[in-house]
């Protein structure tokens, strides 16, 4: 399955520097949605980030990736169990809670991933800013966020 995943960021790679004309030492832009509870699957877009990125390297070109959440992705982005609202905490989220928060941490401190809350999803059950997680950027609407991503040439990416 590692391996499916290197394929399809290289093959993503290779598409959208020849999409959109881009030279390898003019870098790339990505943004990822996460709207969504699933634990695997969010595993899944975080294996994509760091394969992309590896793949970028690998071609000298510069990455400029953000990771916008939305809705049920705020479940990943705090430790509070979110409980009595529709993003509460479950036991799969729980088993792998402390190695999901790892492998972000790592995509934002190690390899300069921009990561950001719909702070309107926030706001909705009224969860405390200081309960996110160090070095994530509220916006006040993420699909906002990403749609002026897009408009600036940023490819948007969501792993189904």
């Amino acid at each position: 399955m590692k391996n499916w995943f290197k394929t399809i960021a290289i093959a993503l790679t290779l598409g959208l520097a020849s999409a959109t004309g881009h030279a390898a030492d003019e870098g790339a832009k990505v943004v990822y949605h996460v709207d969504f509870s699933d634990v695997t699957r969010y595993s899944a877009t975080l294996t994509s980030i760091n394969n992309i990125m590896n793949a970028y390297e690998n071609e000298l070109m510069d990455a400029d990736v953000h990771l916008v959440f939305v809705g049920h992705g705020l479940r990943f982005v705090t430790d509070d169990a979110l409980n009595g609202t529709p993003y509460e905490h479950d036991a799969a989220l729980l088993e792998r809670r402390d190695e999901l928060k790892g492998r972000l941490d790592a995509l934002m401190n190690s390899r300069g991933v921009q990561v950001k809350l719909c702070d309107h999803t926030r706001n909705e059950i009224d969860l405390d800013p200081g309960k996110i997680y160090e070095g994530i950027q509220l916006v006040g609407s993420g699909v906002f966020d990403i749609a002026i991503l897009q408009s600036q040439g940023y490819a948007y990416l969501k792993i189904q």
